[in-house]
């Protein structure tokens, strides 16, 4: 049962923020910009925190649970980048449309790959931190 409660904490949290960042006008024009932000910066944090939490420390499985599906299932929105994509499908801007897809795409994995290189390298600053203070 806590599990759920923890997912249900982070996926409102997730969801508000979306919100808040989907509504920050960035730009007028028709590129979806903030969704872009939104589902990179996602990209980013699911690797960082997962690598973090499987490889360095020991999350506990709620809160990880609570974090990654809860908070980033709901900020992220891979449902509005394909609304979004067909709109710009619809309105004839093709153009547009498939630099959004491709930069979804390739700034997405890029985002996932930083991150989880990232905790790699923070991962071992922390391991060897911790081994010095347990050698002292």
């Amino acid at each position: 049962m806590k599990k759920y409660i923890f997912i249900s904490i982070g996926g409102a949290l997730g969801a508000i923020s979306r919100y808040l960042i989907k509504n920050i006008e960035i730009t007028n024009n028709n590129f979806p910009i903030n969704t872009l932000i939104i589902n990179i910066t996602g990209s980013f944090l699911l690797a960082f925190i997962l690598t973090i939490a499987f490889k360095y420390w020991n999350f506990n499985s709620n809160i990880r649970l609570g974090i990654a599906t809860g908070f980033l299932g709901a900020y992220t929105t891979f449902s509005t980048m394909c609304k979004e994509t067909s709109n710009l499908f619809i309105k004839n801007m093709y153009s547009i449309a498939l630099c959004y897809i491709s930069l979804s795409i390739i700034l997405g994995l890029l985002f996932a790959y930083l991150g989880s290189i990232l905790a790699h390298k923070i991962g071992a600053k922390l391991v060897h931190l911790n081994s010095i203070a347990k050698e002292e």
